[in-house]
């Protein structure tokens, strides 16, 4: 069977999302602004059944699905912080937050994410790491220092639709960057002392790593 045929498959067993959620994402897809893909949703709906977080950091908001999703799937009460750098998205994020009544859960800091994180104090139950790919490893000091003992970091868009097996000289050069990067934070995650973590196929490849 191909890996196409899989995956729709599995997204045809898919219950779907709020109304809302459901708005926003056609609204995502309307003005080609990527989103997390449905089987990382539910991958995201388990884990936070699992973890049942009560603070959760998210790198990278865009228009601020994935964080609204956070929320409304979170079995518990939870406050979260997203940093969004393009300006364009911000205020579609923000008024999506308010649509969705959740001005007082979600704090939306703007700016680069490399110079917020080092602002961040005190620590998150959940991280979710949906930015630029060729940044995940600049963020990871700061998000091991922000990830809680036993608090979870999930990391999406880590296998760069396949490209990741790849050698450097088959991507194409302007990617080649990226892939060193993202290369380089896979080997240090899988074997940083303090992280147990897998790598899933799932989407366009996640991580899901747990602070010992």
């Amino acid at each position: 069977m191909s890996e196409e045929r899989l995956i729709s498959y599995i997204n045809s067993l898919n219950t779907g999302n709020t109304p809302l959620l459901t708005e926003i994402e056609e609204e995502a897809k309307r003005d080609l602004v990527p989103i997390i893909r449905t089987e990382t949703q539910q991958l995201l709906k388990t884990l936070l059944q699992t973890s049942k977080p009560e603070a959760i950091l998210e790198v990278g908001a865009a228009i601020g699905f994935s964080a609204v999703l956070m929320a409304t799937y979170n079995p518990v009460p939870c406050k979260i912080v997203t940093i969004e750098n393009y300006e364009k998205r911000i205020p579609i994020a923000k008024a999506n937050f308010k649509r969705a009544n959740l001005e007082d859960v979600i704090t939306l800091k703007e700016g680069d994410a490399t110079e917020i994180l080092k602002t961040l104090e005190g620590t998150f139950d959940f991280i979710f790491m949906d930015a630029a790919k060729g940044q995940y490893i600049h963020f990871l000091k700061d998000v091991k220092r922000l990830l809680a003992k036993g608090g979870m970091l999930v990391s999406d868009n880590v296998l760069q639709d396949g490209d990741i097996v790849q050698s450097r000289f088959a991507v194409t050069r302007r990617n080649r960057t990226i892939h060193k990067r993202m290369r380089e934070y896979l080997y240090e995650i899988t074997h940083d002392e303090e992280l147990v973590t897998s790598v899933l196929p799932v989407g366009d490849g996640v991580t899901v790593s747990v602070k010992k």
